[in-house]
């Protein structure tokens, strides 16, 4: 006869509080990216792009996710942009 373990129970608690956690923790990043992408004017494009990563990968509605993977390819294309790169030297015109 084998009798019930009180670990186990505890196990499944701790489990449960700790999904608990990680979804809160989900949350106030998706509310965090939500502000940012919200006044996209006001914050650096590392910002944005990290933010929009969080919508893409945890935002609730499709809709949701497929306008921050939007956002990334603009993001993509200004950093690509014309010109030469901001890291070129002047001296090395041809």
């Amino acid at each position: 006869m084998s009798l019930p373990l009180p670990f186990r129970a505890q196990s499944r608690r701790r489990r449960g509080a700790r999904d608990d956690s990680r979804q809160d923790w989900i949350d106030e990043r998706l509310r965090e990216a939500r502000i940012v992408v919200a006044d996209v004017v006001h914050h650096s494009d590392h910002m944005v792009r990290l933010a929009c990563n969080v919508l893409v990968q945890h935002g609730q509605t499709p809709e949701e996710r497929e306008d921050a993977r939007i956002l990334l390819v603009v993001l993509g294309g200004k950093a690509h942009g014309r010109g030469r790169p901001a890291w070129a030297d002047p001296e090395d015109r041809r």
